[in-house]
């Protein structure tokens, strides 16, 4: 993820608001079987202790990189990139995301988006507008361990009402939990799975959480930690996906 100074722009437009915290250029594994830009933008509502972009929740830490150098990108990738993958933090929770998607739209590429499901209402509007053509969402834990996970209330009934939107609209969708030894997220993730697949997804990925990037205090290795992944991957991929993936650390 690079990061450089944001430059001054005349004759902005709605995008150049956005608060960026980062950009690579050219990336293989942000939206599966693609090749993207993928745009970090600052700022989260949620406090996963495993976030491994830690430095992307504050919302009030300004952008790094101009969408400017983003456009300049795009332009000059034409042909050779996919499309663009916006993600976070919170991806959602900037007002000029939709313009970001829109321009992004105009110039040929297909747009992902990485969303935990804080802003439903949000989610809805873009997949209204045509605005994204992928959305990769994560579904952290069952709802009565949302908040242990998340750090905040209220937001099992915000990611359940974004799978909810996501499937409706009939976008493509892949849907992600991350586990983490000896939590709530490892004992719930087969029982995750489970409820969203009766739910109607059909694409999903289970996860081990890395360290890069975290604040620490928790572990992501532990004795018999990958056996134990892989027997849940086992029995989450025998519910019967269409596409069903496992990413070790």
């Amino acid at each position: 993820m690079t990061a450089t100074s944001p430059a001054v722009t005349t004759g902005a437009r709605p995008a150049d608001s956005l608060q960026i915290a980062g950009l690579v250029p050219m990336s293989t594994v942000d939206w599966p079987d693609h090749l993207t830009a993928t745009v970090f933008l600052q700022g989260c509502p949620w406090n996963c202790f495993y976030c491994h972009n830690q430095d992307l929740i504050p919302t009030r830490t300004p952008g790094s990189v101009a969408w400017d150098e983003v456009r300049s990108l795009l332009r000059r990738r034409r042909g050779l990139l996919d499309g663009i993958v916006l993600t976070g933090g919170e991806a959602l929770r900037q007002d000029a995301l939709a313009d970001a998607a829109a321009e992004a739209k105009e110039m040929g590429f297909a747009v992902g988006l990485h969303t935990a499901g804080a802003y439903p209402g949000r989610l809805r509007d873009l997949l209204a507008a045509g605005l994204v053509d992928w959305v990769g969402l994560d579904v952290k834990a069952l709802p009565e361990h949302y908040e242990e996970v998340v750090g905040r209330g209220g937001a099992a009934a915000r990611a359940r009402e974004s799978l909810e939107v996501a499937l409706a609209s009939g976008v493509a969708l892949e849907v992600r939990t991350t586990v983490i030894p000896g939590d709530v997220t490892a004992r719930d993730a087969v029982e995750v799975a489970r409820r969203v697949h009766e739910a109607g997804a059909r694409v999903y990925a289970l996860q081990q959480a890395r360290a890069e990037g975290t604040n620490g205090g928790f572990a992501v290795v532990a004795p018999g930690w990958d056996a134990e992944c892989e027997r849940m991957a086992e029995q989450i991929e025998a519910l019967g996906w269409d596409r069903f993936t496992y990413r070790p650390a």
